[in-house]
């Protein structure tokens, strides 16, 4: 059965805490209030690499588990966390007998040396050093670490930071439960830090699914740890051979960087799809299928697009770029959101242009229809009320179900088409 709940958490949990307590001395830490509401109880230079998806060696085939894009600069975090410890709690998609980690300092100011880091508890190297340092708007990938990788599981990634770091790059709004540890207690929260990527070596694998998308695809509305977003869905109905790494990004547009601000601190909705494309899907290892879900913000943030060709050209583009790397693209139809403070008319007339469009068959090499998977036959502008999660845009778990089983499973594999555009 599907461990949509996480039950692997509290082993983890457990585990984790007993070693690292005899492990790190924990230091002072600068924490936002919102994320300090209760403790819980128990528990040299490196350069960068460009391409997460390096040749596997001969004993499997590297391919993505999981991944977060990085979106932001976290707010009230500008020292980052020295001498706390970041439990990172991801889900994995497929196993694997190793894993590495690819770790992320892109909106840093200064270099990122993190001295500790394990995944479920295994010491992680870095060219065979347990501390590495990450230069500003870089990225590292670790050494590879022998250990069991559960397919449909939670997995712990540590990650020790003893000095101040400057801005932390973080994926926001995550729907999944991790942990800051201090010299005062164990905190929650609901960020990932630093960390965006884990792959693991697999023998049978044909792949990994790349998703890049917006708050649909981050599962904004879900349950908190079910683990309930229309990608798990998938994942389950694929039987977890393949890797699925979900690039979702609330807030995410496909043509602008993303205009909203909070506290002062901009592009909370991260780059536009069009310019993290290469990072976010062609780099991501393993990779075979990208599946295109995105435009509906394009639609309805401001300043909404007025012209549906603009997102249909732009939809092509990445359609474009990807097969120059080989890799079959899918893209989903915008979905309904009358009843939305941002509807208007107009906007939904280019939703439903661009809908039209995708339709055809003259974008991708096949679609998803998750349009017609989740409105109301009633009332076709809009969503099912019974997978509504209260804002008339965004989708409860029914909904995300509904999402994921609306994919026939043949249209994720199979081989690009040749470009006729």
């Amino acid at each position: 059965m599907p461990r949509r709940q996480g039950y692997a958490l509290p082993i983890a949990l457990v585990t984790g805490t007993a070693v690292l307590a005899g492990a790190v001395a924990f230091g002072t830490s600068l924490m936002t209030a919102a994320e300090r509401q209760a403790p819980l109880s128990g528990s040299q230079s490196h350069t960068a690499a460009r391409n997460p998806a390096a040749p596997a060696n001969s004993t499997g085939t590297w391919v993505a588990t999981w991944t977060a894009a990085p979106v932001s600069a976290e707010p009230n975090a500008g020292q980052g966390y020295p001498g706390s410890t970041i439990r990172n709690i991801v889900h994995t998609s497929v196993g694997g007998d190793a894993a590495r980690i690819t770790l992320s300092n892109l909106f840093g100011t200064a270099p990122l040396v993190i001295d500790q880091a394990t995944v479920n508890t295994r010491p992680v190297t870095f060219r065979g050093r347990p501390t590495v340092t990450v230069a500003a708007g870089r990225q590292v990938v670790s050494d590879p670490v022998v250990v069991p990788v559960a397919p449909d599981a939670d997995l712990e990634v540590t990650l020790r930071t003893p000095y101040a770091t400057g801005p932390v790059t973080q994926h926001p709004n995550t729907h999944q439960t991790s942990f800051l540890a201090d010299d005062d207690g164990t905190w929650s929260t609901t960020r990932w830090r630093y960390l965006t990527a884990v792959d693991v070596r697999n023998k049978t694998s044909p792949g990994a699914i790349v998703v890049i998308g917006d708050s649909l695809t981050a599962g904004s509305g879900s349950t908190t740890d079910a683990n309930s977003r229309w990608t798990d869905v998938l994942s389950d109905r694929l039987r977890h051979t393949h890797g699925i790494a979900n690039q979702g990004i609330a807030g995410n547009r496909l043509l602008l960087d993303s205009p909203l601000t909070l506290n002062g601190v901009r592009n909370l909705g991260g780059p536009s799809g069009t310019h993290r494309f290469e990072r976010d899907v062609l780099s991501v290892a393993g990779a075979k299928t990208v599946i295109i879900a995105l435009g509906i913000n394009d639609v309805q943030q401001i300043p909404q697009e007025p012209d549906p060709q603009r997102i249909i050209t732009g939809l092509r583009a990445l359609t474009e770029r990807a097969h120059a790397q080989g890799l079959r693209v899918v893209g989903a139809t915008l979905t309904p959101f009358q009843g939305s403070t941002t509807w208007t008319p107009e906007s939904n007339r280019v939703r439903l242009a661009v809908n039209e469009e995708i339709r055809t068959g003259r974008i991708f090499d096949a679609f998803v229809d998750f349009d017609r998977a989740v409105r109301d036959p009633y009332a076709p502008d809009r969503i099912l009320p019974e997978y509504d999660s209260g804002d008339r845009l965004h989708f409860n778990d029914a909904g995300y179900r509904a999402l994921g089983q609306s994919i026939e499973l043949g249209t994720v594999d199979g081989t690009p088409k040749a470009d006729a555009f």
